[in-house]
């Protein structure tokens, strides 16, 4: 392996020092083959994030900010978000694969990333980024859209996630609540976009363990009105029209491909 592989070794193997070290004895994880210590630093990780987002999240809105944002009737129950935690932990295991995976091809070669900014310097990598999240957004908007569009995926994958689908079974905790999947699917964009464009190695993997932290943020229900974010005033009438706002972080796609409908117009024909 030449030198410029060895860095994305080098950064995996720092990552699993830090996560599994801090959470297990050294002699359970150390023997391990790297591709399995990346796996368990993954699933570790990643359960961290979804719980202390949606814990965290949680208690702001339903706890110290009750009936602020939320008027009582559409808090979740706690069963209900037990039920969340429950399917999106049997999911996890299967989650954390993709990261793994697309860490394995990083690492030999297979794909445009690069693991230094400095590489490519600042202004490239601002590029490089750009047309990363456009890759990413046009990709989960069309499989987000199939997943409803064809019968058969809705049925056996994505129905799993749409029983939450009124303002008082949707929560945090529901972010993550999908078949297996379904979940890597939606996840998917991240990894083709890889073999489309040179991306940054730490932002690739940043930017799959921040959609925990959105998809958590995009399920509870309260429309933060900053355009153009796609955020969970647009999300919640997905769960309850099941035909509009596929989007990922933005409106742009809805709107270019004419699924976008707007939280705020639909208040105004209810008033």
């Amino acid at each position: 392996m030449d030198d410029y592989l060895k860095q994305f070794v080098q950064e995996t193997s720092f990552y699993n020092r830090i996560v599994l070290r801090s959470m297990l004895p050294e002699s359970w994880w150390s023997p391990l083959p790297h591709f399995l210590q990346g796996w368990l630093r993954n699933y570790i990780g990643g359960t961290l994030v979804y719980f202390l987002s949606g814990f965290l999240w949680c208690f702001y809105i339903y706890y110290l900010k009750r009936n602020v944002y939320l008027p009582k009737d559409a808090i979740p129950t706690n069963k209900a978000m037990l039920l969340q935690m429950y399917v999106a932990m049997k999911a996890m295991p299967w989650y954390s694969l993709l990261p793994t995976v697309s860490e394995y091809m990083i690492e030999n070669g297979w794909t445009k990333c690069f693991p230094r900014i400095s590489n490519v310097g600042w202004p490239s990598y601002l590029v490089y980024l750009s047309a990363y999240l456009v890759i990413v957004e046009f990709g989960i908007y069309w499989m987000h859209r199939e997943l409803h569009d064809i019968k058969p995926l809705y049925k056996y994958l994505h129905a799993t996630h749409h029983i939450y689908n009124k303002q008082n079974t949707l929560s945090p905790f529901a972010g993550l609540a999908f078949h297996p999947i379904d979940g890597i699917l939606q996840a998917f964009p991240h990894v083709i976009a890889l073999f489309l464009v040179p991306v940054h190695f730490t932002t690739h993997i940043a930017l799959l363990f921040m959609e925990a932290v959105w998809t958590a943020n995009i399920h509870d229900c309260i429309h933060a009105k900053i355009w153009p974010v796609m955020g969970a005033g647009y999300h919640t009438i997905h769960h309850t029209t099941y035909r509009h706002n596929y989007g990922h972080y933005t409106i742009w796609m809805d709107w270019m491909f004419g699924t976008l409908r707007d939280p705020l117009e639909d208040e105004a024909k209810k008033l």
